[in-house]
């Protein structure tokens, strides 16, 4: 593999330009599909450092942005997403929130200012790009939403392969996270109606008891898992929400559960729907009661594509960053949308944070910034020299 000039480290005027960034980010959250303010500044910084703004009209919110190589070659894209979550901020920052009961407890103000960073990077380093870099900021990552949403507006047309990040609050500053395969869990809903017959709590042979089966069928559901989906495979099925009853002494009609699925493995996740419907249906039979199941599928897993795995670790030791194999997370990601369409490759980049995602008081190291910008740029300039 040829060796490519990587970009410089160790600079501090973009290190503070970016924590100015994040800051007045992270001071102005915007819910999903609602990223206004957040779009209009991404779009300021941008025009200012002259990277050139791509016109998606029917991309309500969010910036697509592109840089052109003076050599020919593949387009490849960055994407990073925009949005925040509808959390009351508890991090006593002095730049904490000014938006009540909304917050940046993702860390997404840190991606978006890392890949801001990036294209100014690679502004600089042009005439090293053998192909085009299109930069895809993303609304709605929260709600599931957003990719869709980019990818019906056509921001990936002429795209060959995508990259992302999160970060990861347990990995210390200058580590990047690379596995390739899963790295995230496929995320789906199920809802269930355990519709029995009321009646008096203290005649309840006179009734079918909807909270007795649906108890039953909340225990039972975990035989799915273990009895049904391979030893060898990753799952969980988790009940979230029971709802029945209005009163002390009457037995309810109808209770309902609510609940997500979590697995890494398609056939697994295809499987799952068809052994919960019957355990729930088999369940409701048994007490004389009926059952409703719904499935909702919601995001597939983050599978990363095998031929980036080892350009991803060379583009973060090459800086003289530590690369280690990325544990799998059950959290789910959008970015596994883009996946769907084309190659695509997910890192998680080391933030030394004090809680995990979605706590009220996450914070995160703000010298991760110039880590994310310097290693992605520095992953572009690899992959499309590198291009087979």
């Amino acid at each position: 593999m040829k060796n490519v000039t990587s970009p410089q480290k160790g600079n501090e005027k973009l290190l503070e330009q970016l924590t100015n960034m994040r800051r007045e980010l992270h001071e102005h959250p915007e819910l999903s599909m609602m990223e206004i303010e957040t779009t209009k500044r991404i779009r300021r910084w941008l025009e200012e450092g002259e990277i050139d703004i791509l016109p998606f009209e029917n991309l309500e919110v969010g910036v697509i942005a592109e840089i052109k190589g003076t050599k020919p070659g593949p387009t490849i894209a960055i994407r990073a997403d925009i949005d925040a979550l509808p959390i009351k901020e508890e991090t006593n920052l002095p730049f904490s929130s000014k938006v009540d009961g909304v917050m940046h407890a993702c860390g997404h103000d840190f991606h978006t200012a890392s890949i801001i960073g990036t294209a100014l990077l690679l502004k600089e380093k042009r005439d090293q790009l053998q192909g085009t870099v299109r930069f895809i900021f993303q609304p709605a990552e929260e709600i599931a939403s957003g990719a869709k949403k980019v990818i019906e507006a056509g921001a990936l047309e002429g795209v060959e392969a995508i990259f992302g990040m999160h970060n990861k609050p347990d990995l210390p500053v200058g580590t990047v996270g690379v596995r390739e395969g899963a790295l995230m869990a496929s995320v789906d809903r199920f809802e269930i109606d355990v519709i029995g017959v009321g009646g008096h709590a203290g005649i309840p042979n006179s009734s079918i008891d909807s909270i007795v089966t649906a108890s039953s069928i909340v225990t039972s559901l975990q035989s799915v898992v273990s009895r049904n989906v391979s030893s060898l495979q990753n799952a969980v099925v988790s009940i979230c929400t029971i709802h029945g009853g209005s009163s002390w002494n009457v037995l309810p009609d109808k209770v309902k559960l609510e609940g997500t699925a979590r697995t890494f493995q398609d056939d697994a996740r295809a499987k799952i729907p068809e052994f919960m419907q019957r355990t729930v249906e088999g369940v409701a039979a048994g007490y004389g009661a009926k059952a409703e199941f719904r499935w909702y599928p919601y995001l597939p897993s983050v599978q990363n594509d095998a031929r980036f795995a080892e350009v991803a670790k060379e583009a973060a030791i090459e800086l003289g960053y530590e690369a280690v194999e990325a544990e799998k997370s059950p959290g789910g990601e959008d970015f596994a949308v883009y996946q769907t369409k084309i190659p695509g490759f997910f890192v998680w980049m080391g933030t030394n944070g004090t809680q995990e995602w979605h706590h009220p008081a996450f914070t995160l190291e703000e010298g991760a910034l110039e880590v994310a910008s310097s290693y992605f740029a520095n992953l572009a300039l690899k992959v499309l020299e590198t291009w087979k």
